[in-house]
């Protein structure tokens, strides 16, 4: 087999994810990464079992920092009153699916990725900004990545894991192309155990749930994280950010005003709160094509298809787009650099349109969770009543728990995906 070599701009989700599975796959790849370190950037992730099969298949669940998972998942209104319930919930899901729905901070999942890429022999260059690609001129042609200090890097493939702002994206287009505001925002918290003083809600972070609160224009959710020592919530308000600002700090009065009213559990969470921040949710229109003209860059994670937080797809579903890229540019089926081309449009064919689908589904998940007092929300208070404690049938407005949505989601198998491909092939690209 031709060993490739790859660059991969970012050490996010994707970009590691991808390292890993390409160097499984027998290829030297370098992984270029602006940040000086891997730091706690972000907050907690809800890895869900389409992502945690691979993490496991890699030998990297089990080097995560306490991974949590919940006992139960519940929807309450605003109000505080119980919508949706479900006991058993991380036993459930392993039953169903055959690996763990669990809580984590993306910091730790980040770090043991870049470990067990480093382990493979994945060389992870930090501090180091990309601001060049040359894809040469024909389809075939080798590519040159270009750092702010003039180091130049040779590739046969890039691969633009470079998130939400990608620059790569934006090289291949040949034009600057900004993420688009949603209209939402996130203020995103830490707790640590030690800043709930009552009794009731450490006991709520100690025995872990995913708990969501629905309400007008707005959502919440909240879980524990490593081991249970810690609190991750995100608040999901309209988005009142400058165009020009994607982050700032945030005022813990601000957001406390924001939820008067609402769940006393809720608010008493959110009285222990002494530092938030603000993050304006960004999406982007569908791409034509994740891949440039001459097959020497495909893009992957937020840089094609970035994804509304409302189910917690956005890490799950990049950590897919990497398997199945360095899947794709495994042996037997892949021996030659000239067979790349092939290789990239049946990546293309395997994930733009699941990619695309989840997207879309974030936002019907928005309307469900943020609609006003009103007949519509009734209606769905209803159906969610007429389910409240017996086994969920049809489509249902928690997508956590649909019995239409969450097999589609959490049953996706990236490795059992590409075999069944290439064997329509006849295992050929």
């Amino acid at each position: 087999m031709d060993q490739l070599d790859i660059v991969i701009v970012g050490a996010g989700l994707s970009g590691l994810a991808a390292s890993i599975q390409c160097a499984l796959s027998g290829h030297r790849v370098t992984v270029l990464e602006s940040a000086k370190e891997l730091a706690e950037i972000g907050a907690g992730l809800q890895l869900t079992p389409n992502c945690t099969r691979l993490l496991q298949r890699w030998g990297v669940y089990e080097t995560m920092k306490g991974p949590v998972e919940p006992k139960t998942c519940t929807v309450y209104n605003y109000k505080g009153k119980v919508l949706a319930h479900e006991d058993d919930f991380g036993k459930n899901i392993r039953r169903k699916y055959n690996a763990p729905f669990s809580d984590s901070h993306r910091v730790d999942l980040q770090q043991a990725l870049a470990k067990r890429a480093s382990d493979l022999g994945v060389d992870l260059a930090l501090n180091t900004r990309v601001v060049e690609l040359d894809f040469g001129t024909h389809e075939g042609d080798k590519a040159t990545v270009t750092t702010s200090t003039g180091t130049k890097y040779t590739a046969d493939l890039i691969i633009g894991a470079d998130g939400l702002w990608s620059a790569c994206r934006s090289i291949a287009l040949g034009r600057k192309d900004a993420p688009l505001p949603t209209g939402d925002l996130a203020f995103r918290i830490v707790l640590n155990i030690e800043q709930i003083t009552d009794p009731k809600l450490k006991d709520m972070v100690q025995n872990a749930g995913v708990r969501f609160w629905v309400g007008p224009d707005a959502h919440v959710v909240a879980y524990s994280m490593r081991g249970g020592t810690v609190y991750n919530i995100v608040l999901l308000v309209p988005d009142d950010l400058p165009e020009s600002v994607a982050r700032m700090e945030g005022s813990t009065d601000e957001m406390r005003g924001l939820f008067e009213g609402w769940d006393p559990v809720l608010t008493q969470f959110l009285d222990c709160v002494d530092q938030v921040d603000k993050w304006k949710l960004m999406h982007r229109p569908e791409m034509k094509s994740w891949i440039n003209q001459h097959s020497n860059l495909v893009l992957i994670g937020d840089a094609c298809h970035p994804m509304l937080p409302y189910l917690a797809q956005g890490a799950n579903s990049s950590i897919e787009d990497g398997a199945v890229l360095g899947l794709v540019l495994a042996s037997p089926h892949f021996s030659s650099r000239a067979q790349l081309p092939q290789a990239l449009q049946l990546f293309q064919k395997l994930r733009k349109a699941r990619g695309e689908a989840i997207v879309r589904e974030t936002f019907k998940q928005r309307h469900d969770f943020h609609l006003r007092d009103g007949p519509e929300q009734e209606e769905r208070d209803a159906l969610f009543a007429s389910q409240l404690g017996k086994e969920i049938v049809g489509a249902f407005p928690s997508r956590w728990t649909c019995p239409e949505v969450q097999p589609w989601l959490y049953g996706y198998d990236a490795y059992k995906e590409v075999e069944d491909a290439l064997r329509e092939r006849g295992a050929s690209l």
